[in-house]
């Protein structure tokens, strides 16, 4: 599956349609960025049960606001809707591999009742 450009206007839709999903926030003018998109891109070929978008700081900057991004790249998995990992810094192949299989491999029922049980801010 091709990677998806996300915005303000398809984020939430893309988003929330449950699954997983890996976002790279990222920029044309960064190195890191650029060492880190084929890694990325790879991974979006192999993954057809994964949604893979990107998203360009400098045209999403409220999409980079929302989530707090101040270093990048900075790759996000969300399963189902919720965050289960966001971290800046480029990871190597064998590494975003690992990433994509302990995401896969998180009980989501565990994760609901955990969040459920948290008291609210």
């Amino acid at each position: 599956m091709a990677t998806i450009e996300l915005t303000t206007e398809n984020f939430n839709d893309t988003v929330g349609d449950g699954g997983i999903v890996l976002l790279d926030f990222w920029a044309s003018w960064c190195g890191p960025c650029r060492m880190f998109g084929p890694v990325f891109e790879k991974a979006a070929a192999k993954h057809d049960d994964v949604v893979f978008g990107k998203v360009d700081t400098e045209a999403q900057t409220e999409l980079a606001r929302t989530f707090g991004i101040s270093s990048i790249p900075t790759l996000m998995a969300i399963r189902d809707g919720v965050v289960l990992y966001a971290q800046p810094g480029a990871l190597p192949e064998p590494a975003l591999e690992q990433l994509i299989e302990q995401i896969r491999g998180v009980d989501m029922n565990d994760v609901r009742r955990t969040l459920a049980e948290q008291p609210e801010n």
